[in-house]
């Protein structure tokens, strides 16, 4: 699991949206795709807006190792599943959204978390 130091909470908990791209089978990374993050204590969250279905995220689910990017910040990650935390991230995601309102027409879909 990745550990988060105070910086790395800041910088990439507090950024809206982050890039996130998952590790291929050769050690290669995908392409990144834009994805929302929400911190939850000291770890931070991101869900699938297109479902289980899109690609980063079944990516995520083979190799559970990528890479997160916020402006020039880059963190090397290993992803998890958050399912122990779901109600939580539902009302951290609402908290979001709401705070953003072209947010708020588009919901994170389950699969619920994993945590890069």
């Amino acid at each position: 699991m990745t550990t988060w130091t105070d910086a790395d909470l800041i910088r990439f908990g507090d950024a809206e949206e982050i890039r996130i791209a998952g590790m291929r089978r050769d050690d290669s990374l995908r392409a990144p795709v834009i994805v929302w993050v929400v911190r939850l204590g000291d770890d931070l969250y991101t869900r699938s807006v297109n479902g289980p279905e899109a690609a980063w995220f079944r990516g995520a689910l083979l190799r559970d190792r990528g890479q997160i990017f916020a402006g020039d910040a880059v963190a090397d990650v290993d992803f998890v599943d958050g399912a122990d935390v779901d109600d939580e991230l539902d009302a951290a995601y609402q908290r979001s959204m709401a705070a953003t309102p072209d947010r708020s027409s588009r919901s994170p879909a389950r699969p619920r978390g994993r945590r890069p």
